[in-house]
């Protein structure tokens, strides 16, 4: 009988010292902490001139008016649930337009665009946001003649 609780003595010695405590099963381990919860994630965001086929064109941070419209497309990866966002277009600090924009799972990618008058020129901020207001990201641009 001594030599069976020597042998199981020395068997869980073994296993708490060799075996990693994380393969052996935790019934109060945090679920979260084996899969971390995905948030939505900006993974691009850029003022151009146009979308063609959901690829932004024509690149930059200087317009003329002369080109009519201008556009600012974002990507989402991942898009952990339906959802919303905002494009706040403001010019010399004014808010001008205010575009609601829905997500879907799993990624993507969406855009809105403005067109240009000539009251327009001068500088302009571009402000997403998330349904809860929270600013994702700023971008500055300016039209010019």
């Amino acid at each position: 009988m001594r030599y069976k609780s020597f042998v199981f003595l020395c068997v869980l010695l073994f296993i708490d010292f060799f075996v990693p405590s994380h393969t052996l099963p935790q019934e109060n381990r945090d679920s979260l902490s084996a899969s971390p919860l995905k948030t939505l994630t900006l993974v691009e965001t850029v003022m151009c001139e146009e979308i063609k086929d959901y690829t932004p064109q024509n690149r930059a941070i200087v317009f003329s008016i002369g080109i009519g419209r201008v556009s600012c497309f974002t990507s989402f990866d991942p898009v952990p649930e339906k959802t919303f966002i905002y494009h706040n277009w403001f010019h010399r600090d004014k808010l001008s337009t205010k575009i609601k924009l829905f997500l879907q799972p799993p990624r993507w990618s969406t855009f809105s665009g403005i067109q240009l008058r000539e009251a327009d020129k001068g500088p302009w901020r571009l402000e997403i946001t998330d349904q809860e207001g929270n600013t994702l990201h700023v971008l500055r641009f300016s039209i010019t003649d």
